[in-house]
């Protein structure tokens, strides 16, 4: 029996048993099982596709962040991009218009966003339906994914969400607070910080047995269920954040328009691509979630740079922003001086450990 047949099989023995109390144990195992076997079939896929398999799919990140634009085929993705970047992707009223990924920059408040135009997405992707394997595998690297949906298919989000999981992302999670280091011996212990609702001990052993880990440490810090650890132990998951649109809606009434967004129990910003209705919302509200400061430097002994700000990532460290400027910065570091809202005083001295906040200014001395 070969690996597509094992893991059909162990899907129909999961989507036949009952889940309660008794189950928990035999369901999180087969859960790993499944896993494990997906991670090999997709091993052995990489390993026959050859190199070149992926060209026209392989974006170099450039920019403060990248963006990936994900929906199904003719939403209206390209039209997007084409708004609100300096790209000129192709656009037409039919499917699969876009290919390949299409790069643009979105400059905005001092930021350079790189945003990606992905082609359309349909439900089995995550399986390599309609190019979707290559295509879900640039989210991978994204730091925001800009779920795409329009006025006439306000329902599709949960299957893309859906191929976004089967292709190893966790949108809108974060994760799992658990840490498992294999030991050379005694056995499995876990540990748990908080009370476990949604895992026994006994499943936490059996799912590690499942990926060889007879003699492991594990540190449960928060509640969590058999797929956060599985997610843990094969360490590949990537974790990102979403942001929703609905775009097209000048082609309905006011009132039509109401009662989509009243059938959805989730935030969406409406959107006129075509004809460019709320597009600033959308830059303003694209900048926001992505989370920038702004850093000024100060020479030391000179005056700060406020016209043009360093743009990073909200939770940056000053080692953070040493490997952004040169990587030689941290070799020569000395001690940074800070002044603003992350410093109990102005000129501060902090490591290279210390968190930056918005408009902090910034001064290096090295040795």
């Amino acid at each position: 029996m070969g690996i597509p047949e094992k893991i059909k099989q162990i899907e129909e023995e999961i989507a036949r048993t009952q889940i309660n109390k008794a189950t928990e144990r035999h369901l999180g195992v087969l859960k790993a099982r499944r896993a494990k076997l997906m991670r090999e079939q997709e091993a052995r896929q990489i390993k026959a596709s050859g190199k070149g398999s992926d060209d026209g799919y392989a974006v170099k990140k450039t920019g403060d962040a990248t963006v990936v634009l994900i929906g199904m085929p003719s939403v209206g993705k390209s039209t997007i991009l084409n708004q609100i970047t300096n790209a000129k992707s192709k656009v037409g009223a039919y499917d699969f218009t876009t290919l390949t990924v299409v790069p643009g920059l979105m400059e905005y408040r001092g930021a350079k966003i790189q945003v990606l135009d992905l082609p359309g997405i349909i439900a089995g992707a995550a399986q390599g339906k309609g190019l979707g394997k290559r295509v879900l595998s640039v989210a991978r690297s994204a730091d925001l994914i800009l779920i795409t949906l329009d006025v006439f298919q306000p329902g599709a989000k949960p299957i893309l969400l859906k191929e976004l999981r089967e292709i190893g992302i966790r949108p809108d999670e974060k994760p799992p607070n658990i840490v498992v280091e294999k030991t050379a011996v005694g056995g499995v212990s876990v540990i748990a910080q908080v009370p476990l609702t949604k895992i026994r001990k006994e499943t936490v052993k059996d799912i590690l047995s499942v990926y060889g880990f007879h003699n492991a440490r594990v540190m449960i810090r928060e509640d969590i269920n058999d797929d956060q650890l599985i997610d843990v132990i094969l360490g590949s998951r990537v974790y990102a954040p979403t942001f929703t649109v609905l775009n097209k809606i000048d082609m309905i009434d006011p009132e039509s328009l109401r009662k989509v967004r009243e059938k959805l129990d989730y935030y969406v910003l409406p959107l006129a691509a075509e004809s460019g209705v709320n597009i600033d919302e959308f830059r303003e509200q694209l900048y926001q979630r992505l989370e920038f400061i702004r850093v000024y430097m100060r020479p030391k002994g000179g005056e700060t740079d406020y016209k043009e700000p360093l743009i990073v990532r909200s939770g940056y460290t000053v080692g953070d922003v040493c490997d952004t400027l040169h990587k030689a910065l941290r070799t020569d570091f000395k001690y940074a001086q800070v002044w603003g809202k992350s410093v109990r005083f102005g000129g501060q001295k902090v490591g290279l450990s210390h968190k930056l906040h918005d408009e902090d200014v910034l001064t290096f001395v090295t040795k």
